[in-house]
């Protein structure tokens, strides 16, 4: 299973999640990556978000420069999960065949609200993303463990 996480920039929200989700996710062949839907070229992982995931995950993604959504990479993920309702609706009407896989992350797992950009913002901004991330990221863990239960 590929999950997609999907944010603005990919400097911030979007590769918290992937690291996060990478690191604390066991399941066999499950795996995270990361996109922007609007990347500045060769803008590098923030300084807060790359500490956080340094401090918190032990994976150094400071060398990680944006990466583009691309038409490819939604056709190669099993699921979709975007940091806000506005991306999530921005990628139905740019991807209307895959609507039944794009969601935002907070609805998925039944969570209210969205995870706002902390881009700009101090340290204890980021952190908060960082921490309601972790939440979130774990209820989709878990949902995704009780998914595959299921389907055994």
């Amino acid at each position: 299973m590929k999950i997609l996480f999907i944010c603005t920039g990919n400097t911030c929200r979007s590769p918290i999640a992937e690291a996060i989700f990478n690191s604390r996710c066991n399941l066999k062949n499950v795996k995270a990556e990361s996109a922007g839907v609007s990347i500045v070229k060769n803008t590098s992982i923030s300084n807060y978000s790359s500490s956080l995931i340094l401090n918190n995950l032990n994976c150094d993604y400071s060398s990680r420069v944006a990466i583009q959504l691309t038409t490819e990479m939604m056709e190669r993920a099993d699921l979709v999960l975007t940091m806000t309702k506005y991306i999530k609706d921005l990628l139905i009407l740019t991807f209307n065949n895959m609507e039944d896989k794009i969601f935002s992350l907070n609805e998925y797992v039944g969570v209210e609200g969205d995870i706002i950009d902390p881009y700009g913002g101090n340290e204890v901004i980021y952190k908060n993303a960082f921490d309601l991330l972790d939440n979130s990221i774990q209820l989709l863990i878990n949902k995704i463990e009780e998914d595959k239960d299921i389907r055994e």
